[in-house]
């Protein structure tokens, strides 16, 4: 078995049987230019805590799969140039070679399984790219949720996505897509995507016990809950739709694929709303941190009664 480095927080919770949420690292090293990586990675943590779990950001550093960073972990990872950015294709690649990578949803789930963390709270999913029905560019996300018992919150998949066919896919896998209060998808940067949800549910107890009542049948894999952001700090997708049309012709005509699309969608989109789509981002992030940190409590408190 591999050894997990975990940090003396995220220990002490294991051992006091406080519940614990992962977050992932690529965030920190592709998402944001420093200090702001660092500040809302220290954010996103700081509001686990408030709603009763703690924090586990997940990395790769030379080599070790950390569980929970602690502040000079922190700094130095949000400071590091040449990280990889590690799916379920490389993590295993990186700690052989005793690289520094930082986690995306597909490996965080993968890591929050080996340390025994039920929940894991993120921005948005990958998917099914727009065009994927000629460059097969398809999220190893996707395929993770029907793997990795992991419930993992988030604001829906990202609006750059084909959002439609990111849902058939998940359905085809078996993963349970669960919207939180509200009947519709979300979609990222927006409350709704305009697509009914497949599942809704209510409350975290209903969440936790779906997670648990999955696992007790013998199912493999985890569930999507897609958690709507704030309605105070969101972008209307009627008013992002020529954003995104805009930074995806800007991609095709430079060419630009694979792993690259979505980094410089991303930056495009915040160059075209003057700042709006990362302010939106890091609003998402924090309310997602907050009901994945609910959601562990439940899980938690069920097992306890169990």
């Amino acid at each position: 078995m591999i050894q997990l480095a975990y940090s003396d927080e995220v220990a002490k919770a294991r051992a006091n049987g406080t519940p614990v949420v992962a977050l992932e690292s690529t965030i920190i090293t592709h998402g944001m230019p420093f200090p702001q990586n660092v500040e809302t990675a220290q954010l996103v943590e700081a509001e686990v805590r408030a709603a009763g779990a703690i924090p586990a950001t997940i990395a790769v550093l030379n080599g070790q799969l950390c569980i929970g960073l602690n502040e000079a972990q922190l700094h130095a990872l949000a400071r590091a140039s040449d990280v990889s950015k590690l799916s379920r294709a490389d993590l295993a690649a990186c700690i052989a070679t005793g690289r520094t990578g930082a986690t995306t949803v597909a490996a965080t789930m993968i890591a929050a399984h080996l340390a025994g963390i039920h929940v894991f709270a993120t921005g948005g999913i990958g998917g099914v790219h727009r065009g994927a029905e000629t460059t097969f560019d398809i999220s190893a996300d996707l395929h993770e949720f029907a793997l990795t018992p992991v419930t993992v919150v988030a604001a829906g998949p990202k609006a750059i996505l084909d959002i439609p066919k990111t849902l058939e896919v998940l359905e085809t896998l078996g993963v349970p897509v669960i919207a939180f209060g509200q009947s519709e998808m979300p979609a990222f940067w927006s409350q709704s995507s305009g697509l009914p949800a497949p599942l809704a549910m209510n409350t975290t107890a209903e969440i936790a016990l779906a997670q648990i009542t999955r696992t007790a049948m013998g199912l493999p894999g985890g569930q999507l809950i897609a958690n709507p952001i704030p309605v105070e700090d969101e972008i209307d997708r009627e008013e992002l739709a020529p954003v995104i049309s805009q930074a995806l012709q800007e991609a095709n005509e430079q060419s630009i694929a694979a792993k690259s699309v979505t980094p410089f969608l991303l930056q495009r989109i915040y160059e075209l709303t003057d700042g709006r789509s990362l302010r939106a981002n890091i609003a998402l992030v924090l309310n997602n941190a907050r009901l994945a940190a609910e959601i562990a409590g439940e899980i938690c408190e069920i097992q306890a009664k169990s």
